[in-house]
């Protein structure tokens, strides 16, 4: 038999957790055929001698759900070494439609995500109303990477229960049986699972609380029921257990996600994060999955890499001056205009000199956020970091802009003001918000070692112009197993694990995610010596002309999507093999 490719020589992570091997492989009609020592032959022959092959990255936590209709090339995730993307997270996403109201999807996905409106409604076109529907619609596109989807909660209870659902009424028995039926439809037509947001920072465009913020435990296990006698599917859930309330809303909230969990029969899914107001959350989370694994509830953690938080700049939608009315008259001009503006003196003076108003900045919704960001610099409490030309995502105090205003005998808000003004304007300040509160990444590595962690929250395709966690696979193939210097490393097939194996093994995929004979044949061919995560730039190459932060990467010697080049040499080759995948 002739190979349609083989790669000899290579570094093999194959996925499963085992040690690194040096092997070939040979791929034949887009499966891996072979794995071992290949001598025969085949139509393209690699030697990779020094790189690591690995099983192409399994993305769990994006928002591609209005993207992959607009955009065949989705970046930026077939730029990290993704071949596999799920979309409908958080509770939020754009079917079922009811027909003509579709700005209710818009400000939820505006207010959630960060995702400008003036896209949203240049980028769809909105003729689709079930979920089959809108399924149906994505299976006639392709993409460089496989993409799949899970039904999310606040489309639906808004189709079930029209304007009942935006004021957040209770759900009667008959609105729950239209929800559990809309959910088992969109199961039917291959959704993987069901996703519902239960955070109180998520609220719509004009303030309002997602509908399905507050839904019931019986709403909830009503629609979990769904799940049964579809095969292999998940829950996803979103919450901040209620953090703010106490230890009986938080020993309330694990209880409705076991009732769901029970009466799905399926794992779910939670984003696991340390957080401000509560820093040792996430631990009681942690134990309590391992505690509650015997009894059958199947806990799956979603933990990032690195702290979350967001980039601040003239460029980007968010910065501590966008509330400040003597900020206001520049707000619209181009950059370059601004930056002269603001550094004229008396303006600096004038806007140093106001209290902002809790105003958020163009495209973003997220105001609760922005407040909690000025009152964190008058409390000195807000480790922000300014931008030095290269990232540094574990950062000390000694780097950050309280240090340097300290050390300039300035305010904390004048040393960002400045800051915000170098490399013409292009600087950015980084403010990690969440697995930040040990000053380090020590939490983070905790909770990378959990048995049920698998590696997510990127929010690729969302919050467009304050983040780039969607790099998430790139920096942690880059600094867990060898770039850390404050701390301890983790091992480089623990690392390959979590972002493929075990995101394989908790949505039931046994056609990829290791490398192993008769598995699609998704690979990453890489040089770990020069993987890294390049400068952040912007870009405007959203519909209506919307604009981005695109973080790119470097060291991708090659991905394959079912044997064919999608990226060589860290550019992209214009393949299309990917589709829309539909459960089983």
């Amino acid at each position: 038999m002739t190979l349609d490719m083989k790669i000899t020589g290579a570094t093999i992570v194959d996925g499963s957790g085992r040690a690194p091997f040096t092997g070939d492989i040979g791929v034949k009609d887009g499966l891996i055929a072979e794995i071992g020592r290949i001598t025969g032959a085949a139509h393209r022959s690699i030697s990779a001698d020094g790189a690591l092959l690995l099983p192409g990255f399994i993305d769990p936590h994006t928002h591609y759900d209005g993207q992959a209709l607009w955009d065949e090339e989705l970046l930026p995730s077939c730029r990290h070494g993704v071949t596999t993307a799920f979309f409908g997270n958080c509770g939020v996403g754009f079917a079922p439609l009811v027909p003509g109201h579709h700005q209710d999807l818009v400000s939820l996905m505006v207010g959630v995500e960060d995702i400008p409106a003036s896209v949203l409604e240049a980028g769809l076109d909105w003729n689709w109303e079930s979920y089959p529907d809108y399924l149906d619609r994505l299976s006639a596109r392709q993409w460089p990477i496989d993409i799949a989807a899970q039904i999310t909660h606040d489309p639906v209870r808004i189709y079930a229960m029209g304007e009942r659902a935006l004021r957040r009424e209770p759900a009667t028995d008959e609105d729950i049986a239209k929800m559990r039926a809309i959910v088992s439809s969109a199961l039917g037509a291959g959704a993987y699972g069901f996703s519902t947001g239960r955070n109180d920072q998520h609220r719509m465009a004009d303030g309002r609380d997602t509908p399905a913020s507050k839904a019931s435990a019986r709403e909830l296990v009503g629609i979990a029921e769904s799940l049964r006698g579809h095969g292999h599917r998940v829950l996803q859930l979103t919450s901040d257990f209620d953090m703010n309330s106490g230890p009986a809303a938080f020993d309330v909230e694990l209880d409705v996600i076991e009732q769901m969990v029970k009466a799905a029969r399926r794992p779910v899914c939670l984003n696991l994060v340390q957080r401000p107001a509560d820093r040792d959350q996430w631990r009681v989370l942690m134990r309590h999955a391992v505690e509650v694994a015997g009894k059958g509830i199947e806990i799956t953690f979603q933990v990032a890499p690195r702290a979350i938080g967001v980039l601040m700049g003239l460029n980007s939608s968010f910065h501590p001056f966008v509330g400040h009315r003597a900020y206001q008259p520049i707000a619209q001009l181009p950059k370059d205009e601004r930056v002269k503006a603001l550094r004229d003196p008396t303006l600096r003076a004038r806007i140093l000199a106001e209290r902002p108003a809790a105003n958020a900045g163009e495209g973003s919704a997220i105001a609760p956020f922005f407040v909690s960001l000025l009152q964190a610099m008058e409390t000195h409490s807000a480790n922000i970091f300014p931008d030095r030309g290269s990232r540094n995502y574990e950062p000390t105090y000694d780097d950050s802009l309280q240090a340097e205003a300290r050390r300039r005998g300035i305010s904390e808000i004048e040393m960002a003001y400045d800051a915000l003004l170098e490399r013409d304007g292009d600087a950015l300040l980084y403010w990690p918000v969440v697995n930040y509160g040990s000053g380090n990444l020590d939490y983070v590595r905790e909770m990378l070692l959990h048995p049920r962690a698998i590696l997510g929250l990127g929010d690729a395709g969302a919050h467009l112009n304050n983040t780039t966690d969607y790099s998430f696979p790139t920096f942690a193939l880059s600094f867990w197993p060898s770039a850390r210097v404050v701390g301890p490393r983790l091992p480089l097939e623990r690392m390959v694990r979590l972002m493929t194996g075990a995101q394989a093994e908790h949505f039931g995929l046994t056609d990829r995610g290791l490398i192993e004979s008769g598995r699609r044949a998704d690979l990453n061919l890489i040089d770990q010596a020069r993987l890294a995560v390049k400068e952040v730039r912007v870009v405007r190459d959203l519909p209506s002309g919307g604009k981005r932060l695109l973080q790119e990467s470097q060291g991708y010697l090659a991905t394959f999507k079912r044997g064919t080049a999608i990226v060589e040499n860290d550019e992209l080759t214009g393949a299309r093999p990917g589709r829309l995948m539909r459960a089983c």
